[in-house]
């Protein structure tokens, strides 16, 4: 009877850990699941290494362009890439009107809010990149987000396949900075430069929509998995776009939180969640019914915000636990349809 809410915990934790490694940079192998990587054979490396110069014959007449990466990698970079893989990093792609040839997953969850964005249908691939499924989709460019996804010689590896970027950890923290790299290195910097443009139409837009509400009001999200809240601070993620693109004012609580990592989901205990004072509280809510335990208990319902109706739930599938302008704007208009209706 325990065999299957045993499963659904340990996938939850597993997505838990790996949203949180992708998002702030953190390191694959501290989940304990990093890349390694198998030797390859001879024979496979040639395969490998004969897929790659097909790829590059192009560049090599001058139909591309060199352009070096975090890792300090001279990469040859395809004028006109039609296979590209960019896993966890698909908001900022279909933002650029490109769709990938495979899309992050893991533990069978997928970014369910690009799906209605251009994702839908995309196969999917694991979120450490094994080399096999890699080479099956015949990419002819990669483009790496963290560069612990490349440790251990998988980088060597991944090039023996289709020239490979690595962005790198400083630089995927700041979504708006990855957007316009990957423009950069696709040749789509107007697209780029677009996007940026009517994203801040829109926090402009939204301020105007939310201030008579929110107005000197404090504003925390949080997560709840596992019977465990999370509370989001204002690096990342929903946090980014409340207090930096919105400048709503976020509780003491959220102000002292420690900086001591990266993560932008801190985990409170009870005991601390009863000096939460904000006046709003948006609940994303991954336990669904089964979080009931939690929310019946007497410090949860003790808050300000619960205790005037001012909590508001939002599907673990939503994009509050994302970074990009497609996330930003679905949170945006979240918040809209919330307050307003």
């Amino acid at each position: 009877m325990r065999r299957d809410p045993s499963r659904l915990r340990r996938r939850m934790k597993t997505a838990f850990i790996l949203i949180l490694a992708f998002v702030f940079a953190f390191a694959v192998t501290a989940c304990g699941q990093g890349p390694t990587g198998p030797a390859e054979s001879g024979g496979e490396k040639g395969q490998n290494q004969q897929a790659t110069e097909e790829k590059n014959s192009g560049n090599a007449n001058g139909t591309g362009k060199v352009m070096t990466d975090a890792l300090g990698h001279q990469v040859t970079i395809p004028a006109n890439p039609q296979r590209i893989l960019a896993t966890y990093l698909e908001d900022h792609l279909l933002s650029l009107g490109v769709k990938p040839v495979a899309q992050w997953m893991v533990a069978n969850g997928k970014q369910e809010y690009l799906q209605s964005e251009g994702l839908e249908g995309i196969p999917t691939i694991s979120y450490n990149l094994p080399l096999e499924e890699v080479l099956s989709f015949n990419p002819d460019l990669i483009i790496i987000g963290s560069s612990t996804l490349v440790q251990n010689g998988m980088y060597e590896q991944y090039g023996k396949i289709a020239p490979t970027f690595v962005l790198g950890d400083d630089l995927v923290k700041d979504w708006r900075k990855t957007l316009t790299k990957i423009g950069e290195l696709l040749g789509r910097e107007e697209q780029a430069q677009k996007v940026l443009q009517e994203y801040d139409a829109k926090v402009e837009e939204t301020k105007k929509k939310i201030a008579p509400i929110l107005k000197g009001k404090k504003v925390a999200t949080l997560w709840l998995v596992q019977k465990s809240f999370f509370i989001v601070d204002k690096s990342m993620a929903c946090g980014s776009v409340l207090y930096g693109d919105l400048g709503l004012q976020p509780p003491e609580l959220v102000l002292n939180l420690p900086k001591d990592d990266n993560a932008s989901w801190k985990p409170v205990t009870l005991e601390k969640l009863a000096e939460l004072d904000a006046d709003y509280i948006f609940l994303v809510n991954s336990d669904g019914p089964g979080g009931k335990e939690v929310l019946d208990q007497p410090i949860w319902k003790n808050l300000p915000a619960v205790k005037e109706n001012r909590v508001y739930e939002l599907s673990s599938s939503s994009s509050w636990l994302y970074s990009g302008a497609i996330a930003g704007r679905q949170v945006m208009d979240d918040l809209v349809r919330l307050l307003t209706k």
